[in-house]
Parts: structure tokens; C-alpha cells; sequence
């Protein structure tokens, strides 16, 4: 049999209210070589009986397999074990895909040699509202040479659902078990082993956010964030690019501290904002991160602060003058 393009991980645990439409979006893919590793990660629920019937009417898409509950790095790690595509693919169990997605994101991976293909994503609600458009790299082309283009490395989102990977990539790289913000741990690390990535500007990943889901696990796991970073700042010291500093301090700052922050104003136990806020505090003074250096962060090439909301704006000022109470208060 033809070797597939892609391979398309989709790990699954209790979503049998948004499993139908996910692997409907994947089966009717316009690229027809691919393969669709489905792995239930111990889910209790019907999500079992939707996989069959998808396995039984798709056997040539769906691989089908069970294992018991290990979390999503686990079961994304058991179905690159089993993936046999050039190009690797994430999907989550309770998100879509446009139809086009692997046709298109492929054909670029083709057509530059990229050894990592980036789409936009869509945050979407339950009706399939859009409730914010995620826009990944939007001043850079289609093709992008990394040793030209490094801001890449500070200026991406790393999700791991929006793009598409070499599978060489993962020779010798896996997803961290045990930990929150696994993405962020590693999605960097492979994107240092790349020399050309590729992009298009179109929104082919619909990202569900779940009613109530934005504030009911913002806990101390947060930390990972801060432990993610830091992996991928000792990774970067042996990488091709080790000498563009200026970057990987970027890097420390959008996901060391914006996306931390953004986290933790949705921390609802003071206690626990306080030691996040001590942990900060740490991170910044080991990598010497000045307020000011924050301050200046550009993303895209404009200065990251100005461009958020006003009320994204005043949270961030009071973080960064050391008023938590207060914003606990507002937020």
C-alpha cells in the first residue's frame, strides 16, 4: 500500500457529544491519503461506540485502538509510536477541521520542502459561533527560511493542532507526560530542528471552547508554563540557532510572561495567584527580564502591549506594579 501523506493523531476521552462532527471533518478530507489513528484514552462514556461505527464504514481512514487512561501526551505518544504518514497531524477529539486543511497544508510542505506546515485557527463556541480569530504569522510569506526569518520563533502560537510535522521531527521527541502546557514544551524544540516552515493564511481549525471551561482548571498548574519554557530554553542552547539570543529571550517573554499571566488572571484562589506571582518573579530575575524589556516585547513586528485590549492593557500594568489584590477585584 501507498505510504500515507499524513497521519492524523486524534486522541479521545469522554467527547462523545463532539466526536461525530470531529471525525465527520476527517473522513471527508480532500486529501484521500491519509491515515486516521483514533485512540480512546480509557473513556467511559459512548465515545467507544462512535469510534467503531466510524472504524466499521471508514477501514481504510480509521485506525481504531483502546488503551487505558494516561493523559493527552500519553495517548498523542501511542499514536506516534503507530503513525506511518510523512507528515504528522494533531487533531483534538472535540474540534473540526475545514475539508481542505491536509490537501493544502501538504501541497506547501511539497512545494517549499517545509519540514512544518502552519494553518489559523478559530476559536469557536458549541453552535460553532466564532468567538475570536487566531492569526499565526501574518507578516511573513508563504515560505519561510528560518535563518532569515527567526522572529518566527517569538511570534508563533505554539498549538500543536494547527500544523502539520515531519514525522523525522519525532525521531527522538515526544510529548512530556505528566505535565500541563505540553505544547508549549515542545512544539518549539521541533520547530529548532526545522530549516523552512510554510504558512497559509487561511482558517482551517475550528478550536471548541467548551461553556465554563475557561475558568474552572486555572490552578497551580499553571507553574508548567514556566517549567515549558524552561525546557525549551536549555534545548535552544544546543540547537543550529543557539546564537540569536535576542529571540530566545522574546520567546521567554510572550510564553514566560504574557501567556503566564493570561493564565493566572483567571486564578480564582488568592493563594495560589500569590505563589504564581513569586514564581514569575523568579523566572524573570534568572533570565534577567526587565519590565521594560516586557514593555518593548514587539510580536509581528508591533509592540505587543499597545495592541491588546484595555482591559488586557490595565490587567498587565497592575501584574507588573505588583497589584494583585486589585486585580482580583476586576477581573
Amino acid at each position: 500500500m501507498m505510504r500515507p501523506a499524513v497521519s492524523i493523531i486524534v486522541p479521545v476521552y469522554q467527547v462523545e457529544k463532539y466526536l461525530h462532527k470531529c471525525l465527520n471533518s476527517l473522513v471527508n478530507q480532500t486529501l484521500e491519503n491519509i491515515e486516521i489513528l483514533v485512540i480512546n484514552d480509557g473513556s467511559s462514556d459512548g465515545s467507544q461506540k462512535i469510534i467503531e461505527e466510524f472504524e466499521q464504514k471508514f477501514p481504510l481512514l480509521i485506525k481504531a485502538f483502546q488503551k487505558e487512561n494516561g493523559g493527552l501526551s500519553d495517548a498523542r505518544n501511542f499514536g506516534l509510536d503507530r503513525a506511518t504518514g510523512e507528515f504528522i497531524g494533531f487533531v483534538d477529539s472535540d474540534d473540526e477541521v475545514s475539508p481542505t486543511m491536509f490537501e493544502e497544508m501538504y501541497s506547501l510542505a511539497k512545494k517549499h520542502v517545509a519540514e512544518m506546515v502552519i494553518c489559523n485557527l478559530q476559536k469557536v463556541d458549541e453552535n460553532g459561533k466564532v468567538l475570536q480569530n487566531l492569526i499565526q504569522i501574518p507578516h511573513l510569506p508563504e515560505n519561510i527560511e528560518l535563518e532569515q526569518h527567526f522572529s518566527v520563533f517569538s511570534d508563533l502560537s505554539y498549538f500543536a493542532c494547527n500544523k502539520i510535522y515531519k514525522l523525522e521531527l519525532f525521531a527522538e521527541k515526544r510529548f512530556k507526560k505528566g505535565i500541563h502546557f505540553e505544547d508549549i514544551q515542545l512544539i518549539p524544540q521541533l520547530l529548532l530542528e526545522c530549516s523552512v516552515i510554510a504558512q497559509t493564511q487561511k482558517f482551517h481549525y475550528q478550536y471548541l471552547e467548551r461553556k465554563g471551561s475557561i475558568s474552572k482548571s486555572h490552578s497551580a498548574n499553571g507553574i508548567d508554563i514556566l517549567r515549558a519554557v524552561e525546557d525549551v530554553s536549555e534545548y535552544f542552547k544546543t540547537s543550529k540557532y543557539a546564537s540569536k539570543k535576542a529571540e530566545l529571550k522574546n520567546f521567554q517573554i510572550l510564553e514566560g510572561v504574557y501567556t503566564f499571566l493570561a493564565y493566572t488572571a483567571f486564578v480564582k484562589d488568592s493563594a495560589v495567584f500569590k505563589q504564581l506571582e513569586i514564581e514569575l518573579k523568579n523566572f524573570r530575575k534568572k533570565h534577567e527580564i526587565s519590565l521594560l524589556e516586557i514593555l518593548r516585547y514587539k510580536r509581528f513586528g508591533r509592540n505587543y502591549l499597545l495592541s491588546l485590549p484595555l482591559k488586557k492593557k490595565i490587567y498587565y500594568f497592575l501584574c507588573f506594579t505588583g497589584f494583585y489584590l486589585i486585580i482580583k477585584k476586576i477581573i
